[in-house]
C-alpha cells in the first residue's frame, strides 16, 4: 500500500514538472572508484552508474554524464548547479547532510569503512620477538630460581657426608646440585650425581614430585604463550582500530577517509585516487590505505597476486545515495524508484555482478 501511495505521489510530482523539463537532457556528475564507477574504457559502467542508468529509464529522463576527480568536487557542482544530480560513492555523513543546498536521495548501498594492510612475511627479529616476551622470560626466570633453591638444598645435606660429588667450596657445590636437579627435571637420570644422605634424598624426593608438575606447568604456560604471540605476529602492527593511531595512512582526496584517519589518531597522507594510494602503500610511504571497503575488496579481486589484505574489521559503516539540490522534484521519483529497484532485487543483482 504504503509503495503505491509513493508511486502516486512520484506521478503527482512528475506531472508538476515543466513540460520542457520532462525532455531536458539532466547533467549527472560522477565521480568514484571501481565497482562504483569504471575507468573510461571498461566494459562496465559499475554500481551506481548502472542503478542510476536503471533509474534514468524507468523514470524516462535522458542524461548526459560530466566526469568530476573527486567526491567533493562532484557535489560542489550540484551546489553550484553545474549538475542536476551526483552519483558515484557518495556517503551520507552528518557534514554533508548538514549543507543547506543539497539532498540525498534513498540510499542504495550499505558498505563499510576498511583498511588495506601490506601482505609481507615477518622478518627474524619480528619471528624471535615472542621467546623475549615476558611470558618467555618469566618463566626461565621462576625456573632458574627452582634450579638454584634446590641445588642449595642439596648441597646444604650433601656437602660434608658426599663432599667427592658436592664439594665444600660453595660455587662449585651449588653447581653441581643445580646440575642434580635439572637432570632430575628433564628425568634424563645421568647418575653422576646422586644424594645419600637421608635429608638429601628426602630433598630429591621432594623435588622428583615437584619437578612433575612444574615442567608440565612451565612447558603449557611458554606453549600458550608462544601460540598466542605468533599469531598475533602482524608485519603491520596493526591488529585493531587503536593500532591507528600515530601511524602513517594514505587516504584519498575529497573523501570521508581523511575524516576516519582524523578520528583515530592517524597522519594522513593525501593521495588523488585510490591507485596513488595503493602505489603509496607498495612504497612503504605509508603503512596502511583507508577507504570505502567495496573498491579495496574489488581492487584485490582484481590483482590476486598483490602483497595486501584486508584489515579483519571496519573502521565505520556507510551508506551511499545519489545527491540532489535541496527540494530538487527529481527526489521523490529517484527515492520510489530506487526503492522498488532493491524490493526487486535488481540493486542486489547489479551489485553482485561486480562484487562476486
Amino acid at each position: 500500500m504504503k509503495l503505491k501511495v509513493a508511486f502516486l505521489l512520484a506521478g503527482l510530482t512528475a506531472l508538476t514538472w515543466p513540460a520542457d523539463g520532462l525532455a531536458q537532457t539532466l547533467r549527472v556528475g560522477v565521480s568514484g572508484s571501481p565497482p562504483f564507477v569504471m575507468k573510461d574504457g571498461g566494459s562496465l559502467p559499475g554500481i551506481s552508474v548502472q542503478i542510476w542508468a536503471e533509474t534514468a529509464a524507468r523514470l524516462n529522463k535522458p542524461y548526459k554524464l560530466v566526469r568530476f576527480p573527486t567526491t567533493e568536487a562532484n557535489i560542489e557542482a550540484v551546489v553550484n548547479g553545474q549538475v542536476d544530480l551526483a552519483i558515484g560513492p557518495i556517503s551520507i555523513t552528518p557534514n554533508r547532510l548538514a549543507n543547506p543546498k543539497i539532498d540525498f536521495t534513498q540510499p542504495y548501498f550499505h558498505g563499510t569503512e576498511d583498511l588495506l594492510l601490506p601482505l609481507r612475511a615477518p622478518g627474524l627479529l619480528e619471528r624471535l620477538r615472542p621467546f623475549f616476551g615476558w611470558a618467555a622470560l618469566s618463566s626461565a626466570g621462576g625456573l632458574m630460581l627452582l634450579l638454584f633453591l634446590v641445588g642449595n638444598l642439596i648441597w646444604l645435606a650433601e656437602r660434608r657426608r658426599n663432599a667427592a660429588q658436592f664439594p665444600r667450596h660453595y660455587l662449585r657445590g651449588v653447581g653441581n646440585g643445580m646440575w642434580f636437579a635439572l637432570v632430575t627435571l628433564t628425568t634424563v637420570g645421568y647418575g653422576d650425581r646422586a644424594p645419600l644422605s637421608k635429608t638429601g634424598r628426602a630433598i630429591a624426593g621432594v623435588w622428583m614430585v615437584m619437578s612433575l608438575l612444574a615442567l608440565s606447568s612451565i612447558t603449557a604456560g611458554l606453549a600458550s604463550a608462544f601460540t598466542v604471540s605468533l599469531t598475533r605476529l602482524d608485519p603491520s602492527g596493526v591488529r585493531e582500530k587503536s593500532d591507528l593511531r600515530g601511524r602513517t595512512v594514505a587516504v584519498v582526496d575529497g573523501t570521508t577517509s581523511q575524516t576516519w584517519a582524523k578520528i583515530y589518531g592517524a597522519r594522513a597522507k593525501t593521495a588523488s585516487t585510490l591507485n596513488e594510494a595503493i602505489d603509496l602503500l607498495s612504497k612503504q610511504a605509508v603503512e596502511a590505505v583507508i577507504f570505502d571497503g567495496a573498491p579495496l575488496r574489488y581492487y584485490l579481486q582484481q590483482n590476486p597476486g598483490a602483497p595486501y589484505k584486508m584489515a579483519p574489521f571496519s573502521l565505520a559503516n556507510q551508506t551511499f545515495g545519489f545527491v540532489v539540490p535541496i527540494d530538487s522534484p527529481l527526489r521523490t521519483p529517484i527515492d520510489v524508484v530506487l526503492l522498488d529497484l532493491q524490493r526487486k532485487g535488481e540493486v542486489k543483482k547489479i551489485t553482485d555482478s561486480l562484487l562476486q
